[in-house]
């Protein structure tokens, strides 16, 4: 056990699949309350409008009764340019004090320095979500795309890839929560058939989400997505 930890920590809980929380996350059944633990590398921290339209997009979509809170916590750089998943797990299970506990969900957020191994000249990945209540966004690369010329904002990109990758942890699309009707992407994976909907697979891109979002506007979730979210537990 993590000498961090308090006795009795299952870590086991947090260490499942993308999507294996989404009703837990969703309803109140099992858990009445959402704390999400947040760290960002020293110079990454993200912009406090994001953190409150985060907030907001929760609020909207989870029932929560007890509420949604997060802690932020500062890191030091781990001193790489370039992190695979496996990088950023081993990360997470070093940092990570806030696991599953009563009638509290707990999750994961990591803002990174960096680039993420994954990454093709034609596809920077702004953030993944890896594991059932954890995600992570490549901030030095959200920065850059968002200083480019006509570029949205760092908030509007932040927000948008931070409400994409939590949209992947309530099992969106078709990954944990059943899909009501066919909107699947199949050929880009867990991801939604509309073109303007927060699910769409440029989402996850710094050159696609570029291209997608016109006039500084959010993506919202399409008709489809919300409709699975409800009938999964979610408002």
């Amino acid at each position: 056990m993590d000498k961090n930890l308090p006795d009795g920590t299952d870590v086991s809980q947090n260490r499942k699949s993308v999507g294996d929380s989404a009703s837990d996350l969703l309803d109140d059944t099992n858990f009445t309350e959402l704390f999400l633990e947040i760290f960002y590398v020293s110079g990454f921290k993200p912009s406090e409008i994001t953190l409150d339209n985060f907030e907001d997009f929760l609020s909207q979509r989870l029932n929560k009764p007890n509420g949604i809170s997060m802690e932020l916590k500062e890191i030091p750089s781990p001193g790489q340019d370039v992190y695979s998943i496996t990088d950023i797990r081993n990360l997470e299970d070093e940092i990570r004090t806030a696991y599953n506990l009563g009638g509290t969900i707990k999750a994961f957020g990591l803002f990174l320095d960096g680039e993420y191994s994954e990454n093709t000249e034609n596809g920077s990945v702004l953030g993944v979500a890896y594991r059932n209540t954890s995600f992570v966004l490549f901030e030095e690369t959200i920065k850059g795309f968002s200083g480019q010329p006509l570029a949205p904002s760092t908030t509007v990109l932040e927000t948008t890839v931070l409400d994409h990758e939590f949209g992947h942890l309530l099992g969106l699309v078709n990954a944990g929560t059943p899909v009501q009707s066919a909107h699947q992407d199949e050929p880009h994976g867990r991801h939604c058939t509309t073109e303007d909907c927060l699910m769409y697979w440029t989402a996850e891109t710094g050159e696609g989400l570029v291209n997608m979002i016109s006039g500084g506007t959010i993506p919202e979730l399409d008709a489809a997505c919300l409709t699975d979210l409800q009938a999964n537990g979610g408002k």
